[in-house]
């Protein structure tokens, strides 16, 4: 069934060749560069949200299991809720001093936004 996910192939022209397979390209995942360089930039959003304030962390680069693991250590540390992905890390709540204080101590090049 996984062969025939038709989503996937959008605006593919139709081939009459019975032995055609589509392919896709994966896209490759940047490397992740080490703390010191990275610039991050940590900055409150609201926008979308239903006026609920959200602190975001953004300029990660780097693979989505690192992403993962960063945003796991703030949520944890700072004890609340968020999420990691799309090269950004969600953490639930006006936090933008005590994130940028823990990326600092973490080694990473951070700095705060409006």
């Amino acid at each position: 069934m996984a062969d025939n996910d038709w989503k996937k192939r959008l605006g593919v022209v139709y081939s009459t060749n019975p032995d055609f397979k589509y392919t896709e390209e994966a896209a490759e995942e940047p490397d992740t560069l080490e703390p010191s360089k990275q610039r991050l930039i940590v900055r409150i959003d609201r926008s979308g949200r239903a006026g609920k304030q959200v602190t975001l962390v953004q300029g990660f680069v780097g693979t989505q299991e690192d992403l993962a693991a960063l945003g796991k250590t703030l949520k944890v540390k700072c004890g609340v809720g968020g999420s990691a992905k799309d090269g950004e890390i969600t953490i639930q709540g006006d936090l933008r001093d005590k994130v940028t204080a823990l990326l600092l101590q973490m080694g990473y090049n951070a700095k705060r936004g409006n």
